[in-house]
């Protein structure tokens, strides 16, 4: 009798162990399969090639991609991307001068003579050397005869400032006029006039061009991620010795199939860890 309640204890013990067991496991497993938490997945660097001018410049691309906790049923995916703009610094002078370069008879004559591009975190800055002349066309004595107004060496500086477009899909650029030194005249025109701000707008417009096709989405993510990412921030950065590198932070939701297909594409390429 004794040794029949002693074994119905010893196996009352041993289940209650088991089931003490197993919960104990279940607690320490579980949070392995709750999701991809903190898994990352590295985008290997991409070569993107530019035609500016007779120049061939190229912007190397790279990312970085971190799974957060699901929302409303979708995997969350943080993504950190970086172009690195050291070859479109070296090349500068061809890119402004594709854009800014004029020659008319009786108009305005530009040429870039030099510019730099600098890190000033979070924005940059660049310096233009050129030259600058006004020309104009009048009739004397029935021919027609051209005469210079102006003219003139000026150095202009141009704040740049990169935010995110309202719909979160486009990078912009802020410009913002900074000191010009030019002599006499030239210098009145240049701030007093809108001539400054048509070479600021310029200078805008021809560095976030290239930028833009740098940061191709397309070329640089994964196909699954293409056309569901939204930027939530950019910033140039200095990467050392004034190299400047543009980092953009932005975000997709996807499906446990689009994870999936994620790692299926960049498996070949670079493992996640």
């Amino acid at each position: 009798m004794y040794i029949s309640a002693g074994r119905c204890w010893i196996s009352d013990f041993y289940g209650r162990s088991m089931v003490a067991l197993v919960l104990l496991l279940a607690a320490f497993v579980s949070p392995v399969f709750a999701g991809p938490k903190n898994e990352t997945f590295k985008i290997p660097p991409v070569k993107i090639p530019l035609n500016i001018k007779d120049h061939r410049v190229t912007i190397i691309a790279l990312g970085l991609i971190t799974m957060a906790p699901k929302t409303h049923g979708l995997n969350v995916a943080n993504l950190e991307l970086t172009a690195d703009l050291s070859d479109l610094q070296q090349n500068l002078t061809a890119l402004l001068g594709a854009e800014l370069d004029k020659d008319d008879r009786c108009a305005d004559r530009i040429q870039i003579q030099d510019a730099t591009l600098a890190p000033i975190e979070p924005a940059s800055l660049v310096v233009v050397q050129l030259h600058y002349e006004r020309w104009v066309c009048v009739k004397l004595f029935g021919k027609q005869q051209v005469q210079k107004l102006i003219g003139g060496n000026a150095v202009i500086q141009v704040k740049l400032t990169p935010f995110v477009a309202e719909n979160h899909s486009e990078l912009r650029l802020t410009p913002e006029l900074g000191p010009i030194q030019a002599d006499g005249s030239l210098g009145e025109l240049l701030r007093a006039g809108n001539l400054g701000e048509i070479i600021r707008d310029k200078i805008q417009d021809a560095i976030l061009s290239a930028m833009q096709k740098g940061l191709d989405f397309n070329a640089i993510l994964p196909p699954v991620l293409q056309g569901s990412v939204t930027i939530q921030d950019a910033r140039f950065r200095d990467a050392g010795s004034g190299r400047l590198i543009v980092t953009l932070d932005a975000q997709a939701q996807i499906t446990d199939d689009q994870l999936q297909d994620l790692e299926k594409q960049l498996k070949s390429r670079l493992p996640f860890h």
